[in-house]
């Protein structure tokens, strides 16, 4: 009974979090939201008894990627509108059909290697944080090196993005330019 009722509880605030984090238009409350909505999926870990992981997605999701992207947030100016610019459809739509192929073969790997665990028994006397990792580096091997490829192409992308100059520093600037620019955007 305990486990139903936590479980529907942190499934409710992670949708509330998340419905926050997509809909809201202030940086900070998405970013806080966001955390929260992390951190309420690791609930999800420990119910189910993976304290290892549980943890992992406490450090990683929630200190490490919050970290970087409130890092970001001190590069953009939040004030500007974001104007997108579409050179290629074509190579949006290669990268993304890539992309779900990719998630595709990801997904039934598992489902198609199935036999494979018996090449690789639970060993008695093994913690939980070493089983993942024999689990990870042998049946998983391929997902994870897919995984460690796309974080290192995003982190690539966030080192471009912010290296970007942005147009003029609203730090620099007086007040009533700030506001005298957005008011002509608004016109526009």
């Amino acid at each position: 009974m305990f486990e139903a009722i936590a479980f529907y509880t942190f499934a409710i605030l992670t949708i509330v979090m998340f419905t926050i984090t997509v809909l809201t238009r202030h940086a900070l409350y998405a970013l806080s939201a966001l955390a929260a909505g992390m951190i309420f999926i690791s609930a999800f870990f420990f119910l189910l008894g993976a304290d290892f992981l549980g943890a992992i997605q406490i450090i990683v999701y929630t200190g490490a990627v919050m970290s970087l992207y409130a890092f970001g947030m001190m590069f953009f100016d939040t004030t500007r509108d974001v104007i997108e610019k579409r050179t290629s459809p074509q190579l949006v739509f290669s990268l993304s059909g890539l992309a779900a192929l990719t998630l595709v073969a990801m997904f039934t790997a598992p489902i198609v290697s199935s036999n494979i665990t018996a090449f690789y028994p639970a060993i008695e006397g093994v913690g939980n944080s070493q089983m993942v990792g024999m689990v990870l580096f042998t049946k998983y091997l391929i997902p994870f090196e897919v995984a460690a490829v796309m974080l290192l192409v995003a982190m690539i992308a966030g080192i471009i993005l912010a290296g970007k100059k942005m147009d003029q520093s609203l730090t620099l600037m007086k007040e009533e330019e700030i506001k005298r620019q957005l008011n002509e955007k608004a016109e526009a």
